[in-house]
């Protein structure tokens, strides 16, 4: 569904508003618990404010930790699916082709996938991950960002 519908819309360039890429914890604050301090980042990716790129291995690892067993009795407990959750993450997110590796390096390999494509589209990454935030001074010396609130 997101790679159809990332055709139709416009590029991190042509986008008027902020370009975001969205670590897992930021996705699962964002989707499954609902936390009131992403409230305004919800509403400017539903309005189109905002464009959140993504790729299909991010998805994927939201779909795994979907089936996590506290975050699966979460969805539960809030009359959830897992399938809801990621028609809501397609509708919100486009998907991008996995970019070549940036020159910035993660200490942590798995959240790699996030500075690669922050850095190959110029935008910013919303994280809570400590690895990811002391990336700061060179994601901006590579034209991204970093910012731990939720937008």
């Amino acid at each position: 569904m997101g790679e159809g519908l990332s055709r139709s819309l416009p590029g991190p360039q042509e986008h008027a508003g902020a370009v975001l890429v969205l670590d897992t914890n930021i996705v699962l604050d964002l989707l499954v618990f609902q936390d009131p301090a992403t409230r305004r980042l919800h509403g400017d990716l539903a309005c189109a404010a905002a464009l959140w790129i993504t790729t299909h291995a991010m998805r994927a690892e939201f779909e795994r930790v979907l089936g996590y067993p506290k975050i699966d009795a979460r969805l539960r407990t809030q009359g959830l699916t897992a399938t809801r959750l990621l028609a809501h993450f397609d509708a919100l997110s486009r998907i991008r082709e996995v970019p070549d590796r940036a020159a910035v390096r993660c200490s942590d390999r798995d959240d790699q996938i996030f500075v690669d494509l922050v850095v190959a589209h110029g935008a910013c990454l919303l994280s809570k991950d400590q690895a990811l935030l002391r990336l700061r001074r060179s994601l901006s010396a590579a034209g991204a960002s970093v910012r731990a609130e939720h937008g």
